[in-house]
């Protein structure tokens, strides 16, 4: 097995666990492709051809900034992944400072506990008590116990079914399907409310394992994540090449069966990669503006949190998809102290990308300085079987982590032939010992 980058060093991690041979070989210097971190703060700057940095922003290394900063919920697949396969032992987590929705021109606290709703200005009394009584239901609702569906079929009510049976008005459901949720569109309200469910649990439990916010992030950034399982990798006997460009995939009767870089050629079963090294087997569907911003001040009414999310739901802003905004600082070892790290991302729905990240943008001024990306959306134009190259999706504009582990699991089954289960990874405690 060859493979490249972000989602894949995860992927390559599981599939040597799986008695996998696996080599990795990588364009860049660094881990994690498209998804990695930047350091020292010039090279930030160098990447993105824009003069400085100027004085007063600290030591360079003492910056580390993610071009796609993702943050884990810390009961999602992802931590899962990391548990179970014990990539803990090489990174430390901090959680995430606070959870945030806009909505009428401000930006408020997501409710979900007691207290939380009780204080939120996002609804009135009477939504309040429905709301309540929405996450009752989500909270023991049991995908295998009928008596806990309310007569409803999560395999065939639709979420605005649910929503109309609590009556919730239209404010609470738009924070409800968009911060709990975390869905980015409204396609959801028209489709069996199984999933959105599931979702709002999700964020729930998250929540509730720790006080602030459901979100986690890794001390010293992302760039830790890939490199935690390129090391699970390397202890189960793969091999790592970077700084190598990838010249040629050799293909035999429509299959795999080697890949050329400077002049050797490693044979191999099955070829895992990121778009770029396949640009063949991809179409676009879409694009989406990153803007990095670097701050000297936290985010206005966030009550001074070091780290947050933002969500800003596409109808606050007459759009089609949501804007988000997270934000890193010192707190989590990713700058100097006193300075600040926050990405504002959506989906590109004009050819005037940067005014349509305005909202986000104006929740952060002044900035010190920003960097603009917009990057194609690419998919994979078919699941790999035939020719045994499976390519990963793109990083989406969402800056949480659960579509990359759906993406992975896809990869995993399209790959074994098996579905993906958490507790094959339990690694033998005895073994350890």
């Amino acid at each position: 097995v060859e493979v490249h980058n972000g989602s894949e060093c995860i992927l390559s991690g599981l599939l040597s666990i799986c008695g996998k041979k696996v080599l990795h070989i990588d364009q860049n210097p660094h881990y994690g492709g498209e998804g990695a971190s930047i350091s020292p703060l010039e090279e930030l700057y160098k990447r993105f051809q824009v003069p400085g940095p100027p004085k007063g922003m600290g030591q360079g290394k003492e910056w580390t900034i993610d071009l796609i900063p993702k943050f884990l919920l810390s009961n999602g697949q992802l931590v899962k992944m990391l548990l179970y396969t014990e990539v803990t032992r090489y990174l430390d987590f901090k959680v995430v400072e606070g959870s945030y929705v806009y909505q009428a021109g401000k930006i408020h606290k997501v409710p979900v506990t007691e207290a939380d709703t009780q204080a939120s200005d996002l609804m009135g009394m009477f939504d309040k008590r429905r709301f309540r009584k929405l996450l009752l239901f989500v909270l023991n609702f049991d995908e295998h116990d009928p008596r806990t569906f309310l007569d409803m079929d999560p395999n065939r009510t639709t979420m605005r079914d649910v929503f109309r049976h609590f009556d919730l008005g239209t404010d609470a459901v738009e924070f409800t399907g968009h911060a709990l949720a975390l869905q980015s569109g409204d396609d959801y309200l028209d489709q069996p409310c199984l999933q959105t469910l599931k979702r709002i649990k999700l964020y729930s439990d998250s929540l509730a394992r720790y006080d602030h916010s459901p979100y986690l992030y890794p001390l010293y950034g992302l760039g830790e994540l890939p490199q935690g399982f390129a090391r699970l990798s390397s202890q189960n006997g793969g091999k790592y090449l970077q700084n190598r460009k990838v010249d040629d995939i050799i293909i035999e009767s429509g299959r795999v069966v080697g890949v050329k870089s400077h002049g050797e050629v490693f044979r191999c079963k099955q070829l895992l990669c990121d778009p770029s090294y396949a640009p063949g087997r991809v179409r676009k569907v879409g694009r989406v503006i990153r803007v990095i911003c670097l701050l000297n001040h936290p985010i206005r009414n966030t009550h001074d949190a070091k780290s947050c999310h933002i969500i800003i739901p596409h109808t606050q802003v007459q759009r089609k998809s949501d804007i988000y905004v997270c934000m890193v600082s010192f707190g989590h070892n990713v700058a100097p102290e006193g300075k600040y790290i926050a990405v504002v991302s959506t989906n590109v729905e004009t050819s005037n990308p940067e005014k349509e990240v305005q909202t986000g943008l104006a929740l952060l001024e002044p900035i010190m300085q920003k960097f603009i990306s917009i990057t194609d959306l690419m998919v994979p134009t078919d699941d790999g079987r035939r020719s045994q190259i499976f390519v990963s999706r793109s990083y989406d504009a969402t800056t949480h982590s659960e579509t990359e582990c759906e993406d992975i699991k896809d990869l995993f089954r399209h790959m074994t032939g098996a579905e993906f289960s958490f507790e094959d990874f339990q690694r033998d405690s005895e073994a350890d010992d």
